[in-house]
């Protein structure tokens, strides 16, 4: 379907384009009533008798086609309607039908140039509205079927129908004051479908370094355990992407708790005997998963560790290369496969920086980023033009987590529990909102805190959002502590294996995901878990309807619901990023309707 020049100079390069930038805002129904019928919108032919002007103005018309008298009435009159409404002048007028006894009144008439049928309106003035109009009323439903082949029917006339109304769209759109049923649908249509179109665009491909095709079944057989179905589905989907010409950009994403760190570990199996390189948010994980690499990789990939506070192995000459982002400010070469985690607490320039570190005549490294934060199926089929994925849905070991909203009456009973926990040789987490006394009073300060627990407890450890020593304190707390007072920085994966309870306070404050994050902490192992949302507000809808929902995937869901849709992983996009008709939260169907006649 050609785009007339005219509308090309609005911005505008397709149809769909014009949809959004142009969505109608309303409409004007110019053919002639035939009733006259109270509280109605109606459009007469009327010719002037009488101007008389006051605080309002009253303009007593004669209508032929219902032989009777009627009133116009004006409020706040300027002096060019005395020009408009010429006595002797016939006018087609639209406003609001009211009765005063036998008389019938006009309330705000609008004068229209002709009686054309059902018109679209813009919001805009003169000649644009009229071009806007013009173009409305040229469509046609071959047109647009041509243009867009793959598009379902239904859509295709719905669109037609907004911008070319009939009387019964009108009356629905002013009863509904606003789109309804596959009319909106629609539009929500063409919104993520156009955002996916252009999502594709930008999906930057580049060579890779070379393609990475070592063996891992037998590493896989090696292992003292089996690996989980969702392991070995995002195993084999990295496979395929290392051994690939074209540099791999996937996103492997799995619940708290879900052994990323083993895929991690099969990836540098699969790139030997060339190098793999990974960054993690954290010494502390650094670490952990340094530590782990020790356990389960052979003993000829050579691991080495490279932190601010700590240097293990060769850094040079090692196979497997882990560190936080202290790596960004290494001379370092030749790395065929880069991988980081936890990627979200990365900022993009970062990612990009480490990147661009190993391109070499414009090949880059193959990329995987690996993410403990589950997204929505409706995100995710939305990112998928942008980015690979892979999920892991199930965990080694089922999560026996007790989770439950508490207020200021239950602290006794959450005392008695602490008690009970720490004699049995557990461990527990207390998160507090803020530091210290602020203008919000609602919530005991951290720093407050710290003294009553210090009071009737021991072992009793203390880390706070930007304290330089919080790695310390956490592996010390890990090691031999019986209570840590915390802000939410203990949502970084540090595993504690005697982790039994998490009591978070101001819980109402924080989203789903952080919530479940927080949770994750608990019941590494199997362990009996319980995590406490404590909130002095009476009810939380939220908060019950997360204590009954353990998969991360569907808190993630559900967190959609009550927030706005955040920034896109690949953080290409600002966060907020709203749309306008679509819910990534609701829309699911829509969503992959729309994916399926992009991909078409």
């Amino acid at each position: 379907m050609e785009i007339p020049e005219s509308i090309k100079k609005l911005g505008i390069q397709t149809f769909f384009e014009f949809v959004l930038s142009f969505t109608p805002k309303g409409y004007i129904n110019s053919n002639l009533s035939q009733t006259l019928e109270v509280d109605t919108q109606a459009v007469l032919k009327v010719e002037i008798l009488k101007y008389l002007s006051y605080k309002a103005a009253k303009v007593l018309c004669y209508a032929p086609l219902f032989d009777r008298e009627i009133e116009l009435v004006i409020f706040n009159p300027k002096p060019y309607h005395k020009n408009i409404f010429v006595v002797g002048k016939s006018l087609i007028v639209s406003g609001k039908i009211q009765k005063n006894g036998a008389y019938y009144t006009l309330i705000q008439p609008k004068v229209l140039k002709s009686s054309e049928g059902i018109l679209p309106t813009f919001g805009t003035k003169g000649a644009k509205e009229t071009l806007l109009c013009n173009y409305a009323k040229s469509l046609s439903l071959q047109s647009l079927q041509s243009s867009y082949p793959s598009i379902p029917l239904k859509y295709l006339k719905a669109l037609l129908v907004i911008y070319q109304p009939n009387f019964y769209f009108f009356e629905s759109f002013q009863k509904q004051k606003g789109f309804f049923g596959d009319f909106l649908d629609s539009l929500k249509f063409v919104e993520i479908y156009e955002y996916m179109r252009k999502l594709k665009t930008k999906k930057r491909e580049f060579q890779s370094l070379k393609p990475l095709e070592g063996e891992i079944e037998s590493w896989i057989d090696s292992l003292p355990f089996q690996l989980t179905l969702g392991q070995m589905k995002a195993i084999y989907e990295i496979k395929q992407s290392l051994a690939s010409s074209k540099a791999a950009r996937r996103v492997i994403i799995g619940d708290v708790g879900c052994g990323k760190t083993l895929v991690i570990f099969a990836s540098v199996i699969m790139a030997y005997p060339n190098k793999s390189l990974l960054m993690v948010p954290t010494s502390i994980l650094a670490r952990q998963i340094y530590e782990e690499s020790q356990k389960f990789l052979p003993s000829f990939v050579k691991v080495a560790l490279f932190t601010q506070s700590a240097k293990e192995g060769n850094l040079h000459t090692s196979d497997f290369l882990i560190g936080s982002h202290a790596l960004l400010y290494q001379e370092l070469q030749d790395y065929s496969l880069v991988m980081i985690d936890e990627q979200h607490r990365f900022g993009t320039a970062q990612r990009n920086t480490l990147e661009r570190k190993f391109e070499q005549d414009l090949k880059r490294p193959h990329i995987l980023q690996f993410s403990a934060t589950p997204i929505p199926r409706t995100l995710a089929m939305v990112e998928s033009n942008f980015l690979d994925f892979s999920f892991i849905e199930d965990l080694p070991y089922k999560k026996d987590i007790d989770s439950e909203v508490i207020h200021k009456q239950d602290f006794k009973k959450l005392l008695a529990h602490i008690h009970n926990e720490i004699i049995k040789g557990y461990q527990i987490i207390i998160v507090y909102p803020i530091v210290e006394e602020g203008k919000d009073g609602n919530y005991v300060p951290l720093k407050e805190g710290e003294i009553f627990w210090k009071k009737h407890f021991q072992g009793v450890y203390v880390t706070y959002g930007k304290d330089k020593t919080k790695e310390l304190v956490l592996e010390e707390f890990r090691d031999k502590g019986k209570i840590l007072l915390a802000t939410t920085l203990v949502e970084v994966g540090i595993s504690l294996p005697k982790l039994s309870t998490i009591v978070i306070v101001g819980a109402e404050r924080l989203g789903l995901a952080t919530l479940h994050q927080l949770r994750g902490r608990v019941s590494r192992n199997g362990l009996k878990g319980y995590c406490f949302l404590y909130t002095n507000k009476d009810k939380v809808e939220r908060l019950e309807k997360f204590c009954q929902i353990q998969n991360g995937f569907e808190i993630a869901k559900l967190d959609l619901q009550y927030r706005n849709s955040g920034d896109l992983l690949s953080g290409e996009q600002q966060s907020g990023k709203q749309f306008v008709w679509v819910s990534l939260g609701s829309d699911e169907g829509i969503i992959k309707t729309a994916k399926e006649s992009l991909d078409r």
